[in-house]
């Protein structure tokens, strides 16, 4: 069996984990491969919203084995208090979750370098979530890091304090004001980890080899976004692991000829959150009703995100990168009652016109050019089948399918999984 992949195609926040959520009925593994509590996977049905980090986002879901793979950073205080909130549902976590021995770990004192780092920058700071990912993925191609496999080792306080003890000489070496008790952060953690032995440890790869041989399914999860890869997304402004296709690869132990489906999630719109460039923002009072009517707040950070029209240089790089094969469209609900919607096909890019994503996307470089879209009234949130779509939303479909020359096979008309409408 081939291995499927689901990924965000835009800044993050695409609504990759309903769409997991919606697809798990098909599969028997989900898997993540890359990041880390950064991320916020949204799920909503039964009237209950659910926020999942480090967990794949199959939890909910009666049959399915969820893999936190190798490409993952955990960290055991944030992951425990994550299972802890999942108590009220009954799930059988142990025999659900299983997480990969080559996954590392996230130490109390790689958020405290997060922080310092990022202080240390002041303004010209890149937006880190401050949650110690970017210095334990340094860790990790550094061959410093500690891993989930070290808790088993006899010699693991010690190769903990030995790290511990040089991130504080770092944090020093910054000069700025970070308040902390690492004593009391250190007794949390080492809690959490005794709570994460409680958890099965597999090599992941092996796992997933011999779980293909026997014909299961898998469908492998990304976290964040393609434009913020560390090689191909907007450098400096990106996180910190490859989100795109080629991270699943890597993020899981997958050889490249076993990859299947791969499924594409983007917004009718586009968002970011925090720092970087984004060239169809919008700074008016229709960038204003985006972000009231989508909720466009981050499901971890609460960061309000920026809002702007429809991106396609940007879409088609990300689709291309991938390889994707099928698109998803979340949150077309949004637009409903906009007179004129844009989407932009080309960039002015330094006098020149262009239809492909450069070196660089810093507005001085860079002037969209758009194409206009009448717009609709129609609620679309009670919807349930295609042909109930206003004319003016196929039309907009149409085009975008048209230009990625990709099929859209799913319109999300809300957050609800309920409210997904097959194509």
């Amino acid at each position: 069996m081939t291995v499927d992949l689901l990924l965000g195609l835009q800044w993050g926040d695409e609504g990759k984990g309903k769409i997991v959520d919606v697809l798990t009925s098909k599969y028997d593994i989900i898997a993540r491969f890359q990041g880390g509590p950064n991320a916020g996977h949204t799920l909503e049905f039964d009237g209950i919203k659910h926020v999942l980090r480090t967990i794949p986002s199959g939890i909910f879901h009666e049959k399915s084995i969820n893999v936190i793979g190798n490409g993952v950073v955990i960290d055991p205080v944030v992951f425990q208090k994550e299972i802890e909130g999942l108590a009220k549902f009954n799930l059988d976590i142990t025999s659900k979750l299983i997480i990969s021995r080559k996954a590392h770990l996230i130490l109390p004192t790689h958020r405290l370098l997060d922080a310092a780092s990022e202080t240390a920058k002041g303004k010209a700071k890149i937006g880190s979530t401050l949650k110690g990912i970017g210095p334990t993925y340094m860790d990790k191609t550094g061959r410093n890091g500690i891993r989930v496999g070290d808790i088993e080792l006899a010699d693991f306080k010690e190769r903990y304090r030995a790290l511990a003890d040089k991130h504080e000489a770092m944090i020093n070496f910054y000069n700025v004001n970070i308040q902390y008790n690492l004593a009391e952060l250190e007794k949390e953690f080492f809690e959490s980890i005794e709570d994460l032995k409680k958890l099965t440890f597999i090599d992941s790869e092996e796992y997933l080899y011999q779980a293909q041989k026997a014909g299961k399914s898998i469908l492998a999860e990304g976290a964040q976004g393609s434009l913020l890869d560390i090689d191909f997304g907007t450098y400096p402004f990106v996180t910190s692991s490859n989100t795109t296709a080629a991270g699943a690869c890597t993020g899981l132990g997958i050889a490249p000829n076993q990859i299947g489906e791969v499924y594409g999630i983007f917004k009718a719109y586009t968002t970011r959150v925090g720092s970087g460039p984004f060239p169809t923002e919008l700074f008016d009072e229709v960038g204003t009703a985006m972000a009231k009517i989508g909720n466009e707040f981050g499901s971890v950070t609460g960061r309000q995100r920026r809002c702007g029209w429809l991106d396609l240089v940007a879409l088609k790089y990300a689709v291309q990168v991938n390889g994707v094969t099928q698109l998803m469209m979340m949150k077309g609900d949004v637009l409903s009652g906009f007179d004129t919607l844009k989407v932009a096909t080309s960039y002015n890019y330094k006098g020149n016109e262009i239809s492909h994503l450069p070196y660089n996307i810093e507005e001085e470089n860079v002037t969209p050019i758009y194409k206009s879209f009448k717009g609709w009234e129609a609620d679309l949130t009670g919807m349930t089948t295609y042909d109930q779509l206003p004319v003016e939303l196929k039309e907009y479909i149409q085009f975008i399918e048209d230009e990625l020359q990709i099929p859209i096979k799913i319109v999300s008309v809300g957050p609800d999984r309920k409210q997904t409408i097959m194509k």
